[in-house]
Formats: structure tokens, C-alpha cells, sequence
């Protein structure tokens, strides 16, 4: 066997230099040149580069040829971007405009994602294996940490000398490892964890130790099988991996698929994996030895019994579907999606589980693809000549949902509904669906969403028999007749009215407001209200006429069902007017069926069908308002609602869920962990704003719309 001065350096990792210098000083004799005047070595000086490497590691006791600070790069792995960074690079600044936030989820050996750190970018970073996830924090944890410590701990290591079996030279010994490097590593893996480090120093050391097994398995470049011949017997070494100093980064190990559900990003770089071989079992090993749970083996290949947790669909039939699934929850500016050429070019496992039309057909449907080739190597078994191997980036730019018009305001409801959606319409609207038949509002409140939602039919329901006796007293009714008739009522309980005489009339102004001038009037009239003296068919107008006179304009009840909002500063002016009759008009717009029926009820009395759209806005567990402060909304209500939506969703309908993560820093820990599986949308409007993986628990409030489309 004969090998090129490459491969010497790249079997023993040692330089080009070091091996001139053997020859200079006697150790090694020079080897051959071939027809090409190649440098050409041998069996024999194989065994004397392994000879002088044993006896510089009795003489130094840890030979190593290079003791510089550990790279990111420095790691052999499948699918490996490290030769096509340039290209990526080149791509991105070509054609990204303005972002941010960038997001590797199938991040592998990380290098992508570093590219990116390298420009100052918010990383976001994820990866099903836990060891690449430890390396993640490595590379780009936010944690602080001792980094003298670090590398005194790793010297330290390094000079682990063992003398008894552990469980990597029992089961790898001689096989994957040789034996001394097998019992080496299974020692100072044990050692490392019984530091007292903190989580990312400990991945420090985890990530030192992956990166130095790698240097001297008796692999090609993987765990899915070992060589037969032990010929890489080099011993191990650890080095210090470098310190990048991050604030902003953040880390998962999920499933992509799910995690993209959860985040948002103004660059999402997608690298699944292309075939059949699952990364879970290239990498077995290391995941073995990086968890340190010490599983029961099996094969030959001394795989981990249990491997479920690490099989990615994306290595299956199910990929094109997985994918497209993918691709569909992204919440991004742009998606750049790396692929290769290999739908059948190779043997059954080399080729690619998406075609190309496939990957361009379902990005097409998320917005604009432009497509950029570069030639690359491939890695195959040996099995295969593959010519005219490409790598291929398909960059996606996003059709952002469209932008409500700033100059038009949304509809208004006549009464202000606590909790009521009006000013957060223009972020609603372009997160529904487009095409509704049938629109239902199960807890309508004030219907400020029903009256700005275009469908076909609209069902409006809510538990306050009063409000949905209001809109279907203002849905029935000539609007010049119940203007009419407020102005009467008003003159005959002498409630002030400044739209005729204006505020100096009642010796106040503006910011003083009307308080004084109407409470008797409005303490009279509400008392006649409740004690019910007025005919059922102007009913619905005198608890109208009592919102708008009340406190903030909104709407109370106590536990008698007696109305008890006090006086508020306000009355029928022209602002007033103007809201009543707009809202009256988008009513009597819609055909619009009105119920006022607990929510459980309501659901199991419709009968859905194809582009029906349910939307809730539901009383808040972790938050009580004065329309529900009495009964109030329990954890049992809230699990049953909860319950519904997930049967909404079996059944295939389309729900949106208005609701808050976190109000005045307290958690609706049910409702995360719940809306997990579904789509979270951020809503800001007077709130802070914020990332609710990242800043949410030192926020006051994160109001979020959850779909399940």
C-alpha cells in the first residue's frame, strides 16, 4: 500500500514540516518519488512515523504536533460546509438584504452559523444530536465563563494516566480506538464530571475531548463502522477550544420541524440530511460518550440499542413531506436551503430523498426561489463514480404578508370591550387565513375583529346575553332612529350633552370632565335599568346609553347581574356618534348569526366545513378584568378550551387563539407548553417588545396569536 505525503499527514495529523524534519534529523528516511515525482510512502515507513510517534510520546508523554487553540472548523463530519463557506458567503451578501438574526437548524458541525457570529449576527442554532449540542455551547454560549480554568483543567486531562478498564476501552478498545486511547477516554470522560464547572465550561471540556477522539479514530471519517486493521495509533490529545464571547446566541436540540414553530429569523439556513445514512448512526458513538449514560450496545458496529431520539425523517420517504412541512412554519425574511444533485446518481443510499423539483415546487409556495450551483466533492463508500457532483443553494425570499394600509383605520366597535382587539387589527389580519366561508367568533367581546374580517358568513357569540342583545338591537334597527331615540333619552334624564352645548355649558372643561355634572342623572338611569322599568325593545339602548356615560366606557356586571360601572368624565359626544354609526354600518354589512352561549356549547353546536376559521379571544387565566372579575376564567376552563382547539384541529379546522405567554411577569405555563405544537405569532402593540424564547420572562406582557395553519 502506497500513500501520497496527504495522506500521511491527514492519517497521523501531523504537517508536512514535521515530517521534513524526521527526515532532516535522521528519524525517517526519505521516501520514494513515484512517475509524477510524487513523494510516495510506504508500509514500512508507516511503521517508523508510528514508531518515532511512540517513542516521542514515552519521551514527552503526550506527543502532539499541534497545540494551538481549538477550532470550530477543526472537525471532520458528514455534509460538512467548511469548503463551501466562500460560496455561501458570496450568495448571502449578493442577495440578503438587511438582517439580523440568523438561524442554522440543522446546524451540524456549527460552522455555518459561526460564518455568520464571525459578522456580528444574532445566532440562532439547533441540531437533533446532543453532541453537537454541547459543542454549540462552546462555540456560541452566552454563559460566562473561568477560561484559566479551563485550560488548567485540560492540561490536566491530558496527563490522565489510567490503569483500569472503564466502559469505552471495554466496548471500543481496539476497535474504533486503540486500546490505550479507548481507556484514556473513558477515564477523562468520568473525570469531567466531577468538576465544578458550570454548564458551558463543562461543554469546554466535552467539546475538547470530541474534537481529539475524532483525531485518532480508526474510522474514515465516521462511526458506522470501524477498520479492520488498528492502524491510527497516535495518542490522544486534547486541546483548548478558543473563547468567543457571545450575549445574544441561542441553542437548541429539537426536532427542526417543531422549532421552527417557536422562533423567527431574518435568515433561516437549512442543510438537512440528503440520504438514507442517519446522522444518529454515523454518530453514534460520540453521542454515546457525550451523554455518558452507558447504554447497552449492539452489532457490530457496537451501535446504542435505543436510537429513536436521533433518527431524523429527513433520511426517509418522508422527507419531501417533512420538508414541506418545514418550510411552511418558517417565520422568516428569507430561506437558503443547501441541497446537492444526487436524486439518482448514486447507489440506493447516496441518493437524494427530495428532487430538485420538489425542493424549488415547495419553496415556490413561500415566496420567490432564485438557484446558485458550485462544483463539489461528494462522499461516497467507494461504491460509486460520481460525475458532475454539484452542490446546490436555493435562496428563498419571503412573501411577507401584506401591510394594512397605515393611512386606513380599522373598524371600531361602539363599546369599549376590556380586552378588545382594535388597535392590535393590523397585526391580526394578515396572520388569517384568506378565503373564509364561515367566520366564528366564539368570544366575541366588542366584535371589533368581526366587523374588520371579510367572510362569506359570520357567527358572533358571547356569555353577555346584554352585549349580544345590543348588536342585535343595533343590527335591526334604522340608524337615524336610534340616534334619535338616544338623544331623546339623554334630554329626558338630563344627562349632559356636549355635542349640542359643548363642555363651558356645564361650567367644566376637557380635562375635568363630566363626572360631577351627570352622576345623579346616571345613577337614576342605571338604577331604572336594573331594576328593569324599561320595555325590553329599548332595554338593549339604555345599556348603551350607561356604557358610554360610565367609567372608561366599559362594561360591568356584580353578581346579582346588577349593572355597576360608576360615572365616568365622558358622554354622546361627536366622537361618540361618529364610532356608533360606523360600527352599526359594518354590522348591518355582514350576515351575522348571534348567540350567547358558553363557548363548550357553542363549538359542539356548528358543523364545520372547508375554509371555516374559528378565532378566540378568551378571558385570560393569568389575568382578571372587570367583565369577568366575578366568576373569572379557571384552570379547569382553560384545559377544556385547550381540549376543543386540539379537537379543532384533528377535525382539520383552522383556529386562532388570541392570548398572553406571560402578563406582569407571571407565566401561563399550560398555555406554553400547549402552544408548543402549534404556531405562536408575536404581538407588540402596547406591549414590549420581545422574543419570547429569549427576553420574555424580564418582559411585563407577550400577547400572542396561536394557529394551527
Amino acid at each position: 500500500m502506497n500513500l501520497t505525503t496527504k495522506m500521511i499527514e491527514e492519517k497521523f495529523n501531523i504537517s508536512r514540516q514535521t515530517l521534513h524534519n524526521w527526515i532532516n534529523e535522521g528519524l525517517l528516511p526519505a521516501p520514494k518519488k513515484d512517475f509524477r515525482n510524487w513523494y510516495v510512502w510506504t508500509e514500512q515507513d508507516i511503521d517508523n512515523i508510528n514508531k518515532i510517534i511512540q517513542n516521542k510520546t514515552v519521551e514527552n508523554n503526550s506527543y502532539h504536533d499541534d497545540d494551538s487553540l481549538l477550532k470550530i472548523e477543526n472537525r471532520r463530519y458528514l455534509g460538512s460546509k467548511q469548503k463551501m463557506l466562500n460560496f455561501i458567503n458570496e450568495v448571502v451578501q449578493n442577495n440578503v438584504d438587511d438582517f439580523e438574526t440568523v438561524a442554522d437548524i440543522f446546524g451540524g458541525t456549527g460552522v455555518v452559523a459561526d460564518l455568520f457570529r464571525k459578522q456580528g449576527k444574532k445566532i440562532i442554532v439547533n441540531d437533533i444530536l446532543y453532541s453537537n449540542f454541547v459543542n454549540f455551547n462552546t462555540w456560541f454560549g452566552n454563559e460566562k465563563i473561568d477560561y484559566d480554568k479551563i485550560v488548567s483543567i485540560i492540561n490536566e486531562l491530558n496527563t490522565t494516566a489510567p490503569t483500569s478498564e472503564n466502559y469505552v476501552s471495554l466496548n471500543f478498545g481496539n476497535k474504533y480506538f486503540s486500546y490505550e486511547n479507548a481507556k484514556k477516554i473513558g477515564a477523562i470522560r468520568e473525570k469531567i464530571e466531577h468538576y465544578d464547572v458550570n454548564e458551558r465550561e463543562k461543554s469546554f471540556l466535552l467539546t475538547s475531548l470530541l474534537y481529539a477522539m475524532d483525531k485518532v479514530a480508526n474510522t474514515v471519517g465516521h462511526y458506522d463502522a470501524y477498520r479492520k486493521k488498528m492502524d491510527t495509533l497516535k495518542p490522544i490529545h486534547l486541546r483548548v477550544p478558543e473563547n468567543n464571547k457571545n450575549f445574544q446566541n441561542e441553542i437548541y436540540k429539537e426536532d427542526a420541524n417543531q422549532l421552527v414553530k417557536r422562533i423567527q429569523a431574518d435568515l433561516v439556513y437549512i442543510d438537512t440530511p440528503y440520504n438514507s445514512r442517519q446522522y444518529g448512526d454515523a454518530y453514534h458513538l460520540l453521542e454515546n460518550i457525550i451523554e455518558w449514560k452507558k447504554p447497552e450496545l449492539t452489532g457490530v458496529a457496537l451501535k446504542m440499542i435505543d436510537r429513536k431520539h436521533i433518527k431524523s425523517n429527513y433520511s426517509t420517504s418522508k422527507a419531501p413531506e417533512t420538508f414541506e412541512d418545514l418550510i411552511k412554519n418558517i417565520k422568516a425574511k428569507y430561506i437558503l436551503v443547501s441541497y446537492n444533485n444526487m436524486a439518482k446518481k448514486g447507489n440506493g443510499r447516496s441518493n437524494a430523498k427530495i428532487s430538485n423539483e420538489e425542493i424549488i415546487s415547495i419553496l415556490e409556495k413561500k415566496g420567490t426561489v432564485k438557484i446558485f450551483e458550485t462544483p463539489f466533492k461528494v462522499f461516497t463508500t467507494g461504491k460509486t463514480n460520481i460525475e458532475d457532483h454539484k452542490e446546490i443553494l436555493y435562496l428563498c425570499k419571503v412573501n411577507q404578508p401584506p401591510k394594512v394600509d397605515e393611512k386606513t383605520t380599522p373598524n371600531q366597535s361602539a363599546i369599549n370591550y376590556t380586552g378588545g382587539k382594535f388597535k392590535l387589527i393590523p397585526q391580526l389580519l394578515p396572520l388569517f387565513p384568506s378565503n373564509i366561508n364561515n367566520f366564528y367568533d366564539v368570544f366575541a367581546g366588542g366584535a371589533n375583529v368581526t366587523i374588520n374580517v371579510q367572510a362569506k358568513k359570520y357567527f358572533v357569540n358571547d356569555t353577555n346575553k346584554k352585549v349580544i342583545e345590543l348588536f342585535q338591537f343595533f343590527d335591526k334597527s334604522n340608524l337615524n332612529e336610534i340616534i334619535k331615540k338616544i338623544e331623546e333619552i339623554i334630554a329626558e334624564f338630563r344627562l349632559s350633552n356636549t355635542k349640542l352645548y359643548g363642555y363651558e355649558y356645564y361650567g367644566v372643561n376637557s380635562s375635568l370632565g363630566l363626572k360631577e355634572v351627570n352622576k345623579n342623572a346616571y345613577i337614576q338611569l342605571r338604577e331604572y335599568y336594573n331594576k328593569g322599568e324599561f320595555d325590553q325593545h329599548i332595554a338593549p339602548l339604555i345599556f348603551y346609553i350607561l356604557i358610554v356615560y360610565g367609567f372608561n366606557n366599559q362594561i360591568r356586571f356584580n353578581k346579582d347581574n346588577y349593572f355597576n360601572m360608576p360615572v365616568g368624565k365622558r358622554d354622546f359626544n361627536v366622537r361618540m356618534e361618529s364610532k356608533l354609526k360606523s360600527f352599526i354600518k359594518e354590522l348591518k354589512k355582514r350576515d351575522i348569526n348571534y348567540s350567547d352561549l358558553d363557548y363548550r356549547e357553542f363549538l359542539n353546536q356548528q358543523t364545520f366545513d372547508t375554509n371555516d376559521f374559528v378565532y378566540l379571544d378568551p378571558p385570560y387565566l393569568i389575568s382578571t378584568a372587570s367583565y369577568n372579575e366575578n366568576g373569572g376564567w379557571t384552570y379547569n376552563d382553560e384545559i377544556e378550551l385547550l381540549n376543543c382547539l386540539d379537537k379543532l384541529n384533528v377535525d382539520g379546522v383552522k383556529f386562532a387563539l388570541s392570548n398572553v405567554l406571560i402578563h406582569k411577569g407571571k407565566e401561563n405555563e399550560l398555555l406554553s407548553n400547549w402552544a408548543k405544537k402549534y404556531n405562536i405569532h408575536e404581538l407588540s402593540f402596547n406591549y414590549n417588545n420581545s422574543n419570547y424564547q429569549s427576553k420574555a420572562k424580564s418582559n411585563k406582557t407577550v400577547e400572542v396569536l396561536i394557529t394551527n395553519y
